[in-house]
């Protein structure tokens, strides 16, 4: 007769009991960052129209004199000012953001890395306002005046401001979470998931994981914004391992952080 295959083992107690805490925490944390986000919006929405200045600023200086942004829909500028303000919303709100998944997050590293919150929200918030910034003053001035020199006397531009706000937001929240490339490297370090020997051995990997996640994350398929994304992240990239071989050399080894845990 065939034998019996073995039954699988019920999970234990303990562990589905510390997997819906981990999930309890979560929703908890979610919750508080969109409550964040709400508020950052409310606030965002009294000064939606200079807003919608500043992200109107990149192509206008691009467009030949005298052009303007158009829209095709009577509401179409109501929902950009409410769009705008949202998304102000969210960016103003990234360092409150970080530090709820901070919080998540710093059960599964080692108690003397716990003391790392505030460097780490600080450098994760500097990594996204400076993928912002790359992407406001270095990106959209050459990928704008790169599309619009193929204007012609028969082919003029007329950009509705729906689409032009859609793809100004994507590609500037693109950057900025394209740029926290090392805080994600030093979380997972911190974490034991790998060192930083064990993720530089990754790096060829990583270039090319750099230009297919910048062809992801860009909506537009062209070259010049791909480049300009996977660059920064593969530069970002040998940061994020110095940042972490440092962390490493400071760390206590595992053996002595156990017995400062049992001493306490």
């Amino acid at each position: 007769m065939p034998t019996p295959l073995p039954a699988k083992e019920a999970p234990k107690p303990e562990k589905a009991a510390e997997m819906m805490e981990h999930l309890a925490e979560l929703r908890s944390r979610v919750i508080r960052a969109c409550m964040a986000v709400a508020c950052g919006f409310a606030c965002c929405l009294i000064v939606s129209k200079h807003l919608l200045g500043l992200v109107e600023a990149p192509v206008i200086r691009a467009l030949p004199e005298g052009s303007t942004l158009v829209f095709t829909n009577l509401p179409d500028p109501f929902f950009m000012y409410i769009k705008v303000s949202f998304a102000a919303g969210v960016f103003v709100c990234v360092p409150y953001v970080l530090y709820q998944a901070w919080l998540f997050l710093r059960s599964f590293v080692r108690s003397q890395d716990r003391s790392l919150t505030a460097p780490l929200i600080t450098f994760g918030t500097l990594l996204f306002y400076l993928g912002a910034v790359f992407c406001y003053f270095i990106v959209f001035p050459a990928a704008f005046a790169f599309f619009i020199g193929f204007q012609s006397a028969e082919l003029e531009p007329m950009l509705a401001i729906t689409e032009y706000v859609s793809l100004f937001l994507t590609l500037i929240l693109a950057f900025g979470l394209a740029f926290e490339t090392p805080l994600v490297i030093v979380l997972v370090g911190l974490a034991g998931v790998r060192n930083s020997s064990q993720i530089k051995k990754f790096r060829r990997y990583f270039i090319v994981l750099a230009f297919v996640i910048a062809a992801l994350l860009t909506p537009t398929p062209d070259p010049l914004n791909q480049s300009l994304m996977a660059l920064p992240m593969i530069l970002l990239f040998e940061i994020g391992v110095r940042v972490l071989a440092h962390l490493e050399k400071t760390r206590r080894p595992p053996e002595e952080d156990e017995a400062v845990g049992r001493a306490a």
